[in-house]
C-alpha cells in the first residue's frame, strides 16, 4: 500500500481527501493507494506519523503548519527558497523532502482568470499562504502591498484601509489569503472596508468552503468580480501529484 496524507488542524472538510480518493478511483489505484488525515494540532507529534506509517509516501501540509514544519524536514526543494513556506512533503530515499506547489497553482489560476490583468494587488493576511502568492505575483510582475494584523509583517494595517481609502482605490486586485470566512465561520470575513469596493475591484479569495464566501458575496454586492480557490487547489493538488510521482524530485 502506497498511504498519502494531509497534515493541518483543524481539517474538517478536506478537499485533498476527496480529490486523491476520487484520482486514485479514476486511475485504478484504490486497491493500492490510500489517502488519510492527519489532524494534528502541535508538530512535535509529525515525526510520529512517519514511525506509524511505515507505507507512508508523503503528505500536504495545510493550515496552519506550512511555515513552522520547515525545521521538521531533511531537505527543501527550490520553490520552498522562494516561498519560505511547505504545501508538500516526500519521503524520497528515506528523507523528507518538503516542496512548495501553491504558487504554481495560484499562479496559473490567476492567469487563467485575469490574462491581461496590468493594475496592482493587496494581499490580506501574511503568513504561508500569502507568501505563496507574493511570489507567484512577483513572477506575474504585479505589484502588491500586503495587509497583516502584524505592524512588521506588511505595508499595511487593516485600519489603514479604514483611514486612507487611497489604498483600495489604487489597488484593484484584493485577495484573501487568510482562514477568515471559512466553514464554519461563514458570516465572517477579512475586516476591510467594503463600502470602498467598486465594479473595478477583482476579488480571489484563497478559500474554497462555502464556495462563496462573506468576502466574495459582500464585495460583489459592490459590483467586484469575485472567483474562490477551488481552481487554485486543483492546479496545486495536480502538482502535487506530478512531485509524488517523479523519481527526479
Amino acid at each position: 500500500m502506497k498511504r498519502y496524507g494531509l497534515v493541518g488542524y483543524p481539517l474538517g472538510h478536506s478537499f485533498s481527501k476527496r480529490f486523491f480518493s476520487e484520482k486514485f478511483k479514476k486511475l485504478g489505484l484504490t486497491d493500492t493507494h490510500k489517502y488519510d488525515l492527519f489532524e494534528l494540532e502541535y508538530l512535535k507529534d509529525f515525526p510520529a506519523i512517519w514511525e506509524r506509517n511505515s507505507d507512508l509516501e508523503g503528505v500536504n501540509v495545510t493550515i496552519p503548519h506550512k511555515i513552522n514544519i520547515i525545521p521538521f524536514l531533511d531537505q527543501l526543494d527550490a520553490s520552498v527558497h522562494k516561498v519560505e513556506a511547505v504545501n508538500v512533503v516526500k519521503k524520497k530515499n528515506g528523507k523528507l523532502v518538503g516542496y512548495n506547489a501553491d504558487y504554481i497553482g495560484f499562479k496559473k489560476s490567476l492567469k487563467n482568470w485575469l490574462p491581461d490583468y496590468d493594475g496592482s494587488a493587496l494581499i490580506l493576511g501574511s503568513g504561508g499562504s500569502s507568501k505563496a502568492v507574493q511570489i507567484a505575483l512577483d513572477e506575474l510582475s504585479i505589484p502588491y502591498e500586503i495587509v497583516s494584523r502584524f505592524k512588521d509583517k506588511g505595508e499595511h494595517l487593516y485600519t489603514h484601509l479604514i483611514k486612507d481609502p487611497v489604498i483600495m482605490e489604487e489597488n484593484n486586485l484584493i485577495i484573501n489569503t487568510t482562514p477568515i470566512g471559512l466553514f464554519p465561520d461563514v458570516n465572517d470575513g477579512p475586516p476591510i472596508p467594503y463600502d470602498q469596493i467598486t465594479d473595478q475591484h477583482y476579488l480571489y479569495d484563497l478559500i474554497y468552503n462555502p464556495e462563496v464566501t462573506y468576502f466574495m458575496r459582500v464585495g460583489g454586492e459592490q459590483g467586484a468580480k469575485a472567483k474562490n480557490g477551488i481552481e487554485m487547489l486543483e492546479l496545486q493538488a495536480e502538482r502535487t501529484w506530478e512531485i509524488w510521482n517523479s523519481i527526479d524530485m
